[in-house]
């Protein structure tokens, strides 16, 4: 009995000598571990989860004490909103935020419909939605390219498009709704819609950042929640586009609140007194919001 129970001893032991050898051989040959993995281990993504543990509270207009309308500008050039704007170029497990709305507004391949509706740059009450040819022109527009004979004359133009980079969106504008709820005693900001913007020479006045078009945002949460976003703090714990924004992880200031005029800070403060504006309002909303609820 013992004779053969140090025989199957012996024989496992071998058959795991070999498995090790082999394995080891496949790492030294530059195989892939186990089935292919790109890391230690696989990642779950329960996209279910991201999401419905996101809903909108529900919310009755007898229970909205107070209502401001705010439009905000995020620089992706500060540090805190660095997510949104790489990687520049699109790999494995992410992609910046202005590929996954390019994504979604014209789909992800031949066959698949788009998953998000454009409107028109100048259209914030989203009424006039874009056709799929319209969205295509403003993402790949027609540029004049100049021909030039060995002299440096001009010999001919030529109209070719070129796609608009991610690295060219550096702003995106936000219209917010905050609303301050008297049955559960809270502040809620719900995203609007968005908007990212580019830099475009305008006729006789200097350059501006000015929409490309308008996206309401409930309809494009979905997408956003289903896009990976780096954590600066731990790597095991990613993000998405839409926890983010609803946690209101990013840097921003206000461009615009509604009132009577219906114009923009610009309109009437130039520089450090639009910034300083800027702060006044938030300034005044904070105030608001801490002689409410304080006790």
């Amino acid at each position: 009995m013992m004779r053969k129970l140090c025989r199957y001893i012996f024989l496992l032991l071998s058959i795991a000598s070999i498995v090790v050898e082999v394995s080891a051989q496949n790492v030294l040959d530059g195989q892939t571990f186990g089935n292919g993995l790109p890391g230690a281990y696989e990642r779950q993504e329960n996209f279910l989860k991201r999401f419905g543990g996101l809903d909108y509270p529900p919310l009755r207009e007898a229970d909205v004490m107070y209502f401001k309308r705010i439009w905000q500008v995020m620089d992706l050039k500060q540090k805190i909103n660095h997510p949104f704007y790489y990687p520049i170029q699109e790999i494995n497990d992410r992609k910046n935020l202005f590929d996954v709305i390019r994504e979604g507004v014209l789909g992800r391949g031949e066959g698949e419909p788009p998953t998000m509706m454009c409107f028109a740059p100048d259209d914030e009450e989203f009424v006039r939605s874009l056709s799929y040819e319209e969205i295509y022109d403003i993402l790949w527009p027609e540029e004049e390219k100049k021909e030039y004979d060995d002299d440096g004359e001009v010999i001919g133009v030529t109209k070719k498009r070129f796609p608009i980079g991610s690295e060219v969106v550096t702003r995106y504008m936000l219209k917010e709704d905050w609303i301050w709820d008297r049955q559960r005693s809270e502040r809620y900001v719900r995203i609007i819609g968005i908007a990212p913007l580019v830099l475009k020479e305008v006729e006789n006045a200097p350059d501006q950042y000015l929409p490309l078009f308008w996206i309401y945002y409930e309809d494009a949460r979905f997408e956003l929640a289903h896009a990976d976003v780096f954590n600066l703090y731990n790597d095991a714990q990613r993000r998405t586009f839409d926890e983010l924004f609803q946690k209101r992880y990013f840097s921003s200031y206000i461009v615009k609140e509604s009132n009577v005029y219906d114009r923009p800070i610009i309109s009437y403060a130039k520089g450090m007194d639009a910034l300083a504006e800027s702060e006044r309002i938030k300034e005044e909303l904070f105030l608001l919001e801490h002689d409410l609820w304080h006790y």
